[in-house]
């Protein structure tokens, strides 16, 4: 699953390639669920997901007895990835929110501030779709929240496996992605 910049682009994707992929679109699934009473427009979106869940359950965990140890560790790797994400997605929600509270503004303040309409900010602020680096920025300035609560610097997975194999290709031992406890 490629990187989701706006939730829109789900509908793009044809299948679940790993656990990670699977444990970012059941995430997403359960968000669109509490979101789709306010946004109506998301249920197809949230359809396609659960088809693209049970496709990909089917073919890698139809059969119990021939589940391998690598694919349960894989599985439980992927959870940690997500949890972690999650958990950076909440702070800065709860920072933005706690801020929006201090200056007496509202989500669709802020929407009005970056030019974004009500129900896209909700799907911002609860990590469905992808902030913009601009929009981020503008935050920052406005409401004066560092940038290290508001820019994630994790790698989804299809993109830190293509920048750890062109760096192979440069042949650079002394370059590579530096270290998280997740990487």
């Amino acid at each position: 699953m490629k990187d989701i910049l706006d939730i829109k682009e789900v509908e793009k994707i044809e299948r679940l390639e790993n656990e990670y992929d699977l444990e970012k679109a059941s995430l997403l699934e359960r968000k669109l669920r509490l979101m789709i009473n306010e946004n109506p427009n998301l249920k197809p979106i949230r359809e396609k997901l659960r088809d693209l869940i049970k496709d990909y359950e089917d073919g890698a965990w139809s059969d119990l007895d021939g589940v391998t140890d690598a694919q349960v560790e894989e599985s439980d790797n992927a959870e940690e990835i997500v949890k972690y994400e999650q958990r950076f997605i909440n702070k800065r929600k709860d920072v933005i929110r706690k801020k929006l509270k201090e200056y007496d503004m509202t989500q669709q303040d802020l929407g009005e501030i970056l030019g974004h309409p009500k129900s896209y900010m909700s799907e911002l602020i609860n990590g469905v779709s992808q902030f913009t680096l601009k929009d981020l920025v503008i935050i920052h300035r406005v409401l004066g929240i560092s940038l290290k609560i508001l820019v994630p610097t994790f790698l989804q997975s299809e993109t830190r496996n293509r920048v750890t194999e062109s760096i192979k290709k440069l042949n650079k031992p002394k370059l590579g992605l530096r270290k998280t406890k997740l990487a």
